[in-house]
């Protein structure tokens, strides 16, 4: 039998074996929840049935809206609450293995036991970004959850599961702008320090690219930490482009009259990025 995790509209396989939930990045699933532990809960999952574990938590684990003491068998339909975040388990179909074997399932289990069809069909759904631009919409909740997968890739030096997790919804996000679509910031920062990151784990100039041409779109400066991880990689990346970088630049200083202290300083920084580059 196979048994999946729905949270957030997305689905995450259930391979046999321990499941952890909590905050920190160890957690095949990781949650952005002050109220979630480090490794809050845990999923002890067999062939036969799942049980969910409290891992001494602070702030306990529900089902079906009842606090469990230690640990309790969960089936089909029932409903994990841990911190504030809700999830369902579902199970009963048989696995279909495609030929898979052993290492994939393995690898799928670290990096967030998500099913490759699962994580595609969530880059490939169309991905709602904007309303207030305070970083609550669906888009930018899927993003930070491909990011933490990407992570998870990265961290077992895997650039190219890491750039497939990611590419869809980042290349989503520039087209957007590039359609006049307003741009939501939170995710247009975190967009681009995970583009600087694929840069420096593929050593693809493309990478640095999509940060110059998205924030030209947003006509403003790139944030500081993004900058930061843009020297860090510039020197990995193979035949740098500055066509993007220059073009970005001259935006900036036709808009630098309007600009403060701060930003006519990351300003100057950027320039120092087009000197690095260019003696590449």
């Amino acid at each position: 039998m196979s048994f999946r995790l729905r949270y957030q509209a997305h689905d995450f396989e259930l391979p046999e074996g321990t499941f952890l939930i909590g905050r920190s990045g160890e957690c095949q699933l990781s949650l952005d929840d002050p109220l979630v532990s480090r490794k809050h809960a845990a999923l002890q999952v067999a062939s036969d049935g799942v049980v969910v574990q409290d891992l001494e938590s602070r702030n306990g684990v529900y089902v079906n809206g009842a606090r469990i003491n230690t640990q309790k068998e969960v089936t089909d339909g029932d409903k994990i609450t841990i911190g504030s975040q809700e999830m369902l388990l579902y199970g009963g179909e048989e696995l279909h293995q495609d030929g898979l074997g052993i290492d994939f399932r393995r690898a799928t289990q670290t990096l967030g036991a998500m099913a490759l069809n699962d994580m595609r069909k969530i880059a490939d759904e169309p991905t709602e970004f904007g309303g207030s631009g305070d970083g609550g919409s669906k888009g930018f909740q899927s993003l930070k959850l491909l990011s933490n997968l990407a992570d998870k890739a990265l961290g077992l030096g895997r650039a190219d599961e890491a750039e497939r997790i990611l590419q869809t919804i980042l290349l989503d996000i520039l087209t957007r702008a590039r359609s006049n679509v307003p741009l939501e910031m939170p995710a247009a920062e975190l967009a681009t320090r995970y583009a600087a990151r694929l840069a420096g784990a593929t050593g693809k100039s493309s990478w640095v690219n999509y940060s110059f041409d998205l924030y030209s779109i947003a006509r403003r400066p790139l944030p500081a930490a993004v900058i930061d991880e843009l020297y860090t990689v510039v020197r990995k990346v193979r035949a740098p482009d500055l066509g993007p970088l220059r073009a970005y630049l001259d935006e900036l200083r036709r808009l630098s009259p309007s600009f403060g202290p701060a930003e006519r300083f990351l300003v100057q920084r950027i320039e120092g990025l087009e000197r690095l580059l260019a003696l590449q």
